[in-house]
């Protein structure tokens, strides 16, 4: 089994591959790591090898582990399902938010941004699959909801985050990916993030744009869903 340390320059060095086989500055490419079901410890250790963006998914595991670190200089980010009971926590304790999905949801994060911080970072969750069970807008209803929330002060519009149907096939993968990043292209607004790619598949993310690739078993391991807080 690797060491955290180990897993991050494995992983870094596969963004930078992949960035440079698809023509394109490693450096336009950013690794948010996924600690979801993870310890502080492990946060932790990822900080200390130069990491500094996490990504949560469950709220009060990412309030406990933000307390804990709370002596290091870390960006949240939140990717997890938004439910309207939460959005005051997110607007308060996060820099970015990745899984905005209705206008309802982006209204409250910016009636409830605290005034003191920036704006925050948000991408609109786009379901590209088309998969009854994901979270996510249609692509018909991206435009309207798009064009709305960029209208909201308090936020900054940053791009268009999917999670796409699981599969192997690289040639399947890069479609999905090309779906999302022409999406984004035809809204005519100012975006520069594509939140996209995760552990098996980050390749064929980046070979068509991503600007974020969401990592979290390469970097920490398999998931103990024994231990989520939510």
């Amino acid at each position: 089994m690797s060491t955290i340390p180990e897993s991050v320059a494995k992983v870094r060095a596969r963004i930078r591959e992949a960035a440079q086989a698809s023509g394109r500055d490693p450096q336009s490419v950013q690794l948010l790591a996924v600690s979801k079901t993870k310890p502080a410890s492990a946060l932790r250790e990822a900080f200390a090898c130069g990491q500094r963006d996490f990504g949560e998914n469950y709220l009060q595991e990412a309030l406990a582990k933000q307390a804990e670190l709370a002596d290091l200089e870390l960006t949240w980010h939140f990717i997890g399902p938004i439910q309207s009971n939460k959005t005051r926590a997110l607007a308060g304790h996060f820099a970015w938010v990745h899984s905005v999905d209705r206008l309802k949801i982006a209204q409250r994060l910016s009636e409830q941004r605290p005034t003191d911080l920036p704006p925050l970072n948000l991408c609109l969750q786009v379901n590209v699959s088309g998969e009854a069970s994901k979270s996510g807008c249609a692509p018909a209803e991206l435009a309207e909801l798009a064009g709305a929330v960029a209208e909201l002060p308090n936020l900054r519009l940053r791009g268009l985050m999917a999670i796409p149907e699981p599969t192997d096939d690289p040639a399947a993968q890069r479609a999905a990916f090309a779906r999302l990043r022409a999406l984004k292209d035809g809204l005519g607004l100012d975006l520069d993030t594509l939140s996209m790619g995760m552990s098996h598949d980050l390749e064929a993310a980046i070979a068509e744009g991503a600007t974020w690739v969401r990592i979290g078993t390469a970097l920490f391991g398999a998931r103990d869903y024994g231990q989520p807080s939510r």
